[in-house]
C-alpha cells in the first residue's frame, strides 16, 4: 500500500496491493456481475486505484469512466486496460467529491470499492454520486464486513481497515438513504465483503437481472 501523502486523499484508506487483492478476489468480473453491472451500462469506477475492477468492467459494460486522485495508480489501471485490449474506458484524475464535474454525462451505475469507510463526509459523496446518476441509476458500495481485523486475513496477514472504521450494511444505508437513494439489496462477497446496492430515488425500483 502507498505511503504517499496526497492532498484530498481520503484518510483511513490506502491504495490497493494488487497481489493480495487478487488473492482475495481471483474473479473480479463475477463480483461485478453479482453487483448488477449489465452490458448496456455506462459505469463510473470511483476511486478506482490500480484498476482491480476497471479492466473487468470494460468487458461487462458499454462504457467505463475510471476516476482516482492518484495519477500513478491511474496509470497502472490504464496499463491494465490497455493490455486487455479495451478501448471503452476513459481515465480521469480528480477528487471523488467532484464526480459530477469530472464525468458530466449521466451514468447508469457508480461503483466505489473498499473506500467508503474512510470518506470524511460520506453524505457529501453520496449526494455527488446521486447527481451524476441517471433516473433509476445504481450506486454500489463494496465494504469490508464489520469483523475484527485480525479475523480478515489474506495471504497469512490481517488485511483491511481498522476494526473501528468498518461499517455494517445498516451503517451504510443510514448514510446513503437520506441523500437520494432507495436501498435495493445487500449481497455477500465472500470471504469478507458485502455489496450495498442503492437506486436513485424518483423512479420505480428496477428489478435486477440475475
Amino acid at each position: 500500500m502507498t505511503s504517499k501523502v496526497i492532498e484530498g486523499f481520503f484518510p483511513a484508506t490506502a491504495m490497493p496491493d494488487s497481489a493480495w487483492w487478487h488473492a482475495l478476489w481471483p474473479h473480479p468480473e463475477k463480483v461485478l456481475a453479482d453487483l448488477g453491472v449489465e452490458p448496456e451500462m455506462r459505469v463510473i469506477d470511483l476511486c478506482c486505484g490500480d484498476g482491480l475492477f476497471t479492466a473487468p468492467l470494460t468487458r461487462l459494460a458499454r462504457r467505463v469512466i475510471a476516476i482516482d486522485l492518484d495519477p500513478e495508480m491511474l496509470q497502472i489501471a490504464q496499463a491494465s486496460v490497455t493490455a486487455a485490449g479495451a478501448t471503452n474506458c476513459t481515465f480521469i484524475v480528480g477528487d471523488a467529491y467532484n464526480v459530477a464535474k469530472l464525468a458530466p454525462e449521466p451514468a447508469d451505475f457508480v461503483l466505489i470499492a473498499n473506500t467508503f469507510h474512510g470518506v470524511p463526509d460520506k453524505p457529501r459523496l453520496a449526494r455527488a454520486v446521486a447527481s451524476v446518476l441517471k433516473p433509476a441509476g445504481r450506486f454500489a458500495i463494496v465494504n469490508w464486513h464489520r469483523r475484527p481485523r485480525e479475523e480478515t486475513s489474506v495471504l497469512g496477514q490481517p488485511r483491511g481497515p481498522q476494526t473501528e472504521l468498518r461499517m455494517t450494511p445498516a451503517d451504510v444505508a443510514a448514510v446513503v438513504e437520506p441523500t437520494g437513494f432507495i436501498p435495493i439489496e445487500n449481497i455477500e462477497l465472500p470471504p469478507y465483503h458485502y455489496g450495498g446496492i442503492f437506486q436513485k430515488t424518483g423512479s420505480n425500483p428496477k428489478p435486477r437481472v440475475i
